[in-house]
């Protein structure tokens, strides 16, 4: 089997993993609109779906790794050699194809990071917003005691609590 086969089927799994990445940008991108908004209702939806695109690419790496392998062997490198070895090796156009998809790989790589660290932080702060809420509530809310007499704060109003806090 010469290397434009092999080559091929690499770029095909490039091109889905590609894909995928893209659409865990945008789920990455869902996930802090919601979280920017406040509305809290759709968090958990927001952060399944994008567990969700990450195992697909997982499973992707898996069958990128074995067509990687096998188009190193036919161009002549080391199996788990990475694109940029094989792309050295590759004949035109599978050469420069190959480059492109690393520096797509890199750039979409670079903007996941980016989003989810601020993903990430945003959920910080929201964690303690609600941790800082429901400390100050501890001293003014009122409760009964045994002989049913008023206990806590003394004249302070009643407070609801929005539990998706």
């Amino acid at each position: 089997m010469g290397p434009r086969p092999a080559l091929e089927q690499l770029s095909e799994v490039l091109w889905r993993e590609r894909h995928l990445l893209e659409l865990l940008l945008f789920k990455l991108e869902t996930e802090q609109l919601v979280l920017s908004s406040g509305r809290t209702r759709w968090l958990g939806h927001a952060t399944r779906e994008v567990e969700t695109v990450l195992d697909e690419i997982r499973t992707a790496e898996l069958g990128r790794a074995l067509e990687a392998d096998q188009a190193a062997r036919d161009v002549g490198v080391q199996p788990g050699a990475g694109l940029a070895e094989i792309a050295a090796h590759a004949p035109a156009p599978w050469d420069e194809l190959l480059r492109a998809h690393r520096d797509a790989f890199a750039s979409l790589t670079a903007e996941i990071a980016a989003l989810a660290d601020g993903n990430r932080e945003l959920l910080a702060v929201s964690h303690r917003a609600a941790q800082e809420t429901l400390a100050s509530l501890q001293d003014t809310v009122r409760t009964y005691d045994g002989q049913g007499r008023h206990t806590g704060a003394a004249g302070s109003p009643a407070r609801l609590v929005d539990q998706s806090i």
